[in-house]
């Protein structure tokens, strides 16, 4: 017990003085390595709907398989996959044996993405499905077990291991929505990100010009380009794109 509560306490450490998703997610995944599972795959979004997930490119994807899995699993493939189902209709953790115990229910599609990731080496794990306070809010991460490991084998794992596991997971979930992230596309600017704050803040594009020390055409043209970068129509949709992606309204490190 006091091995497991020393490392639970330098993971939280760790975690609470991450400051970009990037070594966040590096130091989660060595963590989850040492628990036996070295492949995961982390998703959410904030544009879920009764049909969809929302657009692809809006979406925020981790992972450390191997790009040729990635590649085609995340072009298409996720939308069938049946643990991915099976995370957009329930909350906490299930292991990967579900899919055998549901074989005669999957989808011919279902079935292709089980051959693909047995392909590949995808064979054992298991799935949590974070508990979002938002409907269209949604996080879920796939562990696969270490490469030679049985489904039997995760298991077992997640039977001594599996609350400290689902815990690390949740907390590395809400620590990551927290920090600022970009999706496939652009990254705002320093200026970008201003003059929308100050936009956020109820100011006309003349109060604007005369906080930053710009003229209005400048600032139009940051507005027109943080709407290309965040890719929506109007000013007040990029405003409400960049809180969702914690891009305004942040610390500069």
């Amino acid at each position: 017990m006091n091995g497991t509560f020393s490392m639970l306490l330098e993971y939280l450490e760790k975690l609470n003085e991450s400051n970009s998703i990037e070594d966040l997610w590096a130091m989660h995944v060595a963590a989850m390595a040492k628990l036996g599972f070295d492949r995961l795959l982390y998703g959410f979004t904030r544009f879920r709907t009764a049909h969809s997930f929302g657009d692809k490119e809006d979406m925020l994807i981790l992972s450390n398989h191997d790009p040729a899995y990635l590649d085609e699993y995340a072009n298409g493939l996720y939308y069938h996959a049946p643990m991915v189902r099976w995370a957009a209709e329930n909350v906490g953790a299930c292991s990967w044996g579900w899919m055998q115990d549901h074989a005669d229910a999957l989808t011919e599609s279902e079935r292709k993405v089980v051959e693909f990731n047995r392909k590949m080496g995808v064979t054992a794990g298991y799935t949590i499905s974070f508990r979002e306070v938002s409907v269209r809010a949604k996080g879920a991460v796939a562990l696969t077990a270490k490469s030679g490991m049985t489904q039997r084998d995760a298991d077992e794992i997640w039977a001594e291991h599996g609350r400290l596991i689902v815990q690390m997971n949740n907390v590395a979930h809400l620590k990551i929505t927290n920090l600022p992230f970009s999706t496939s596309r652009k990254t705002l600017t320093k200026r970008q990100r201003e003059v929308l704050e100050w936009v956020g803040d109820g100011k006309t594009t003349q109060d604007i010009a005369a906080i930053m020390g710009l003229t209005p055409a400048t600032v139009e043209k940051h507005l027109r380009l943080a709407r290309e970068v965040l890719d929506v129509e109007t000013t007040a949709q990029a405003v409400l794109k960049a809180s969702f992606q914690n891009q305004i309204f942040v610390l500069d490190t």
